[in-house]
């Protein structure tokens, strides 16, 4: 909990940044940091010794104003402690970028949650039940030697890596294209 605090209030690109590149139009909170929008010789937003990329041409009050209504201008052990104080008491705010409560936004992505984990847990299930019995009944032959190393070859590859896997052998890398042949209007 103290990493994802420590991410949320000092990473740059926070709420307020965001509501100051709305005011101004840029519309990209990261312009400043990126090197974008401007010259390689002009001074950056990290040189100007500011804290927020921003704020140039904003009156300061209003930038008070923005640290009040988010809660920055208290200091962070207190505001790590109303957070935790909040999550007891199942208060999770409000989406920056939603502009609803993170409570509704979980519960309208449930139902696809609750059906992918249901889906995985059936399906992890039809393989390897049969597959125990099998290498059982055949404890020390090859095909038990053989599907213990596709075995812990397969635990070793990271789930990300083995999604992206999927996603180019099967719905439209350049490999097999069996889902979009399937569904081609996906």
């Amino acid at each position: 909990m103290v990493v994802n605090f420590a991410l949320v209030q000092f990473v740059p690109g926070g709420p307020v940044e965001q509501v100051i590149a709305q005011l101004q139009g840029s519309g990209d909170v990261f312009e400043g940091f990126a090197g974008g929008g401007g010259d390689a010789g002009g001074a950056s937003a990290i040189e100007a010794n500011d804290s927020y990329a921003g704020r140039q041409g904003l009156p300061p009050e209003l930038i008070e104003e923005l640290k009040e209504q988010f809660g920055l201008d208290r200091p962070p052990l207190e505001r790590f402690g109303l957070m935790l104080w909040n999550y007891l008491h199942f208060d999770f705010g409000e989406s920056y970028f939603r502009k609803i409560d993170v409570t509704e936004l979980v519960l309208e992505k449930m139902p696809v949650s609750i059906s992918l984990g249901l889906w995985s847990t059936l399906i992890a299930y039809i393989i390897s039940i049969p597959l125990g019995i099998r290498k059982a009944l055949r404890d020390g032959t090859r095909f038990d030697t053989w599907t213990s190393g596709v075995i812990i070859a397969a635990y070793a590859i990271p789930g990300f890596l083995f999604a992206i896997m999927l996603l180019v052998l099967f719905a439209g890398g350049s490999y097999w294209q069996l889902v979009s042949a399937a569904w081609p209007d996906l």
